[in-house]
């Protein structure tokens, strides 16, 4: 009898919550957004399967890069640390 109490009591709450919802108008604003995201969507131009590799191998090497110039930055101050601190 309690866990049919406690499914009664959650569908009751969801009940209420969808009502207060849809007389606040929040679930028209949700529906509207929707579509909306949806035209937008359909206005995109996806890239192809090469165009895409080609971005993908391009964010790579950049990335590459990018570790390369902070490591060598990173051991050219550190030696400048270790010689500073020698003097």
């Amino acid at each position: 009898m309690n866990n049919w109490t406690s499914t009664l009591i959650w569908i009751a709450v969801i009940g209420g919550l969808f009502a207060f919802l849809w007389w606040r108008g929040y679930l028209n604003r949700l529906r509207d957004y929707v579509a909306a995201t949806r035209e937008e969507l359909n206005k995109c131009t996806w890239p192809t399967r090469d165009e895409l590799k080609g971005s993908t191998v391009l964010v790579a090497v950049s990335i590459l890069l990018l570790g390369v110039f902070t490591m060598a930055v990173d051991w050219i101050m550190v030696n400048a640390v270790i010689w500073l601190d020698k003097i």
